[in-house]
């Protein structure tokens, strides 16, 4: 069988920076620079690379970034004091507080703290909700990047059986809700979940967000289903790898993301996207 056409993230992820680059110039003409703020407290080393990367595309894209790098000792009241700052300050569109939080600061709290029309991560449980309902102002950055990736793809999602394999509030949730709200039939898959591959194997669409490798393969895939690999995990070579067996599994699919180079850039591009659309209803662009 012909190998899966491999879905490109970083192609997608470029063309819509462009997009971005051209709005914020648009925005710049009337007077409003793009700002995203981003909170790092701690010095955990994955966090710093996440942010490092984050600032610079918004840098790239001609967003104007301000990030905090907060001592670990902060705490949470002097974290929500912070916040409540760039809630009310003007040149900041987006507000990001970088996750994990060190184990004494609560980050539901945290979340909640930061104003619902800044919230670019899409997390506050006023977007969460308004997901629901299709109202959302902001979508999760991760899924809204699967979505974006389908569409450039031209993948059909209505009238489609779509399987989830993840429940998080970050990727799992989110995607089912957009799945549904595309007409697609969803199915959550969990850790609780029976027989995972009865239900995959009559999937169109598979996407893996678990956090853990090998979750799917080959024997767990219809022939041509489009398998969309969420997970970061590290290999035995200690090389970058997803939740799927990509070798097998690319031999089935009819498209696949890789890992590194599928989902990873369309979830810092979304962020670009959100806190650019945050900005633009500032003005009513």
């Amino acid at each position: 069988m012909s190998q899966a056409k491999v879905i490109d993230g970083v192609a997608v992820s470029k063309q819509l920076r462009e997009q971005v680059s051209s709005r914020a110039a648009a925005l710049k003409a009337c007077g409003v620079t793009p700002g995203l703020a981003v909170l790092l407290v701690g010095d955990d080393p994955a966090s710093a690379v996440y942010v490092r990367n984050k600032v610079k595309a918004c840098e790239q894209a001609g967003l104007h970034s301000r990030l905090d790098r907060l001592p670990a000792a902060t705490s949470e009241a002097e974290l929500l004091a912070r916040i409540e700052e760039l809630n009310v300050d003007p040149s900041i569109h987006g507000i990001l507080v970088q996750l994990p939080l060190p184990a004494h600061i609560d980050s539901h709290k945290v979340i909640e703290a930061i104003a619902a029309e800044k919230d670019v991560d899409g997390f506050h449980v006023a977007n969460a909700g308004a997901l629901m309902t299709g109202q959302a102002k902001f979508r999760p950055c991760t899924p809204y990047g699967v979505m974006k990736m389908l569409e450039a793809y031209e993948i059909p999602v209505a009238g489609k059986h779509a399987v989830v394999i993840g429940r998080s509030n970050i990727v799992g949730k989110p995607m089912a809700l957009m799945l549904l709200e595309a007409g697609a039939t969803v199915t959550v898959c969990h850790s609780k979940t029976m027989d995972l591959g009865y239900h995959t194997k009559s999937a169109d669409i598979v996407v893996a967000a678990v956090g853990k490798r090998d979750v799917l393969t080959a024997e767990m895939v219809k022939p041509g289903a489009t398998v969309i690999d969420v997970g970061m995990n590290k290999n035995d070579e200690g090389k970058l790898c997803g939740d799927v067996d990509y070798a097998s599994v690319s031999a089935v699919a009819g498209y696949i993301t890789p890992v590194p180079g599928g989902v990873g850039p369309m979830t810092i591009t979304m962020l670009l996207v959100n806190t650019l659309e945050s900005a633009e209803r500032v003005v009513r662009i």
